[in-house]
């Protein structure tokens, strides 16, 4: 499998998920994409169970298809070592703070004397001219600082995190969107250029699409926060033998599901009869839902749901997932040997193209796997590299 991206060389500087996950994207559609681990490694591989020490899952769902090399770039020698690496690469990504990147000596202008045409990608928490630049940022506090933990509050009654690294994954998909595009301007004009995505203002920017609501007009016409979301029945409903979600949305879906329930009249009474009373009155409309839903099975509910044309779906666990029947259909979950790690599972690719596809090609590497194997195809003779591993710059096991 080529991939829309074979032939581009992105060097990951990126640790935890973010960054990891957004170069993985770029690896998945044909990207040589070489992971640069400094000697302590990507905290990430510790998370959960494991095999061999440093191999955890969620390390290893967020890095495949890429090689790794672990330097010291303290040392003077693994500066050079990047620097050489530097000189074959398209993208250079890092999620370190603005400031701690200048004095490593791997800012977008120290790296573009090396490779003029770099497409130069800082991923980290805060806009590099703003105040909050040098704080440290994670998934967590994203989701507090953006707004989105706060919302919760105006339907749960407390601030909650979304279970699941929403902010991370979010931007990291963000990342891959920026360098593809970066890259897009490069081959028409041959021009590098730097890319900043900062956490903070992505996810402000996400979420205002539709939170920001009335403040969008200047004088503000309403408050923040979009009706229909803001309620706090809108959750899956229970009905006789479990939990669904139920959206009908549109006249024609109110008025089918009034129907087939028996009450066709009611599409004609306030606050059902059109979009936008619906949405102004979203707390009795979705209340009322809440109510008819107790009153039928999931199973009946989803043959009226059919009928009807409504979205509908029983609420679906992660652990129900592989034997989803839709997800056995598109083979979204398969298996695989790992040269080290045994038999593991884990999700396709998502995304098809019909003429570049890209896809699943090599394992997440151990650390260091491929140290020796990228010095090579920069320029470094086995000697020197010998060198570098016996000077401990270039390293094949974990400094504790």
């Amino acid at each position: 499998m080529s991939g829309p991206l074979a032939g581009i060389r992105v060097l990951d500087l990126t640790t935890v998920l973010l960054g990891p996950y957004g170069s993985m994207l770029l690896a998945d559609m044909g990207a040589d994409v070489i992971k640069i681990e400094a000697p302590e490694g990507d905290v990430m591989r510790l998370a959960g169970p494991h095999v061999t020490p440093g191999m955890g899952p969620v390390y290893l769902n967020g890095n495949r298809n890429k090689r790794a090399i672990a330097l010291d770039l303290k040392a003077d020698a693994g500066k050079q070592a990047l620097r050489k690496l530097i000189a074959t690469a398209d993208v250079f990504i890092h999620n370190m703070r603005p400031a701690a990147i200048e004095r490593l000596g791997f800012g977008y202008e120290q790296v573009r004397e090396v490779k003029d045409d770099i497409v130069y990608c800082g991923a980290y928490g805060f806009a590099k001219d703003g105040p909050y630049a040098d704080r440290p940022a994670y998934d967590d506090l994203i989701q507090c600082m953006s707004g989105l933990a706060g919302l919760f509050e105006r339907t749960t009654g407390e601030p909650r995190l979304v279970p699941t690294v929403v902010c991370d994954k979010l931007i990291g998909l963000t990342v891959s969107q920026a360098v593809s595009m970066a890259l897009v301007h490069k081959f028409r004009t041959g021009e590098g250029q730097a890319v900043e995505v900062p956490m903070f203002e992505t996810m402000v920017s996400w979420l205002m699409v539709e939170s920001q609501y009335g403040h969008v007009f200047d004088p503000p016409k309403a408050g923040y926060g979009y009706q229909r979301l803001m309620t706090p029945h809108r959750k899956p409903y229970p009905t006789k033998d479990g939990h669904m979600c139920v959206l009908p949305y549109t006249n024609k879906q109110w008025g089918k599901l009034f129907e087939l329930v028996g009450t066709p009249d009611k599409i004609d009474e306030p606050p059902f009869h059109d979009h936008t009373t619906r949405i102004e009155r979203v707390d009795e409309v979705y209340g009322y839902l809440a109510d008819l839903l107790l009153t039928r099975t999931n199973d009946e509910w989803m043959e009226i749901c059919r009928e009807a044309q409504i979205p509908a779906s029983p609420v679906i666990r992660v652990e129900d997932l592989e034997t989803d029947p839709h997800m056995l259909a598109v083979d979204m979950f398969h298996s695989y040997d790992h040269p080290t790690e045994g038999r593991l599972r884990t999700t396709k690719v998502p995304v098809t193209f019909s003429k570049t596809p890209g896809g699943f090609r090599r394992a997440a590497p151990n650390y260091g796997e491929h140290g020796a194997e990228v010095l090579r195809e920069a320029g470094y003779s086995d000697d020197e590299i010998e060198t570098l591993q016996r000077d401990g710059v270039l390293l094949k096991e974990k400094r504790r």
